[in-house]
């Protein structure tokens, strides 16, 4: 009787062990991707209100008023005051929003990016950034924007 040699392989259950812990791999990763992903919307956020804000204080530099108020829109965005006027650019689905005080004298500004899950707001008055609890999928919100001082 001859005798085949044996066939070399993975067994059926040695396949579905590999199966096994890349599915669980899989599970363990996913969650942690998408939170990488909210933060760097809400990233993108922050960055876009600072420029704002430097195209906010350079303008008060330039005509001594800030601009009228902007409601929340994305994009480029044009500000003015009269015959003064400047544009910047928000990324891909950041709004951004802003409210003026007496005699165009303050400003409150703030933005959120529609997939992020905070609002970031500043004022003329406070050279920083605070963070406002948001909601995922919604954009930025009239009310989200604060009073300037």
């Amino acid at each position: 009787m001859i005798m085949k040699e044996k066939e070399r392989g993975f067994t059926l259950i040695e396949l579905m062990i590999v199966i096994a812990i890349i599915g669980i791999l899989a599970a363990i990763a996913i969650p942690q991707f998408a939170s990488y992903r909210v933060k760097a919307y809400n990233s993108s956020a922050e960055s876009d209100l600072n420029t704002a804000r430097t195209v906010y204080e350079t303008f008060f530099n330039d005509n001594a008023v800030y601009p009228k108020a902007v409601n929340p829109a994305t994009g480029k965005i044009t500000i003015k005051n009269g015959n003064a006027k400047a544009t910047f650019t928000t990324s891909d689905k950041v709004y951004f929003g802003s409210k003026v005080g007496a005699n165009d004298q303050s400003y409150g500004a703030a933005t959120k990016h529609t997939a992020g899950d905070v609002i970031y707001q500043t004022t003329s008055d406070a050279p920083t950034i605070t963070q406002k609890t948001g909601t995922k999928g919604k954009k930025l919100a009239s009310g989200d924007v604060p009073k300037a001082p």
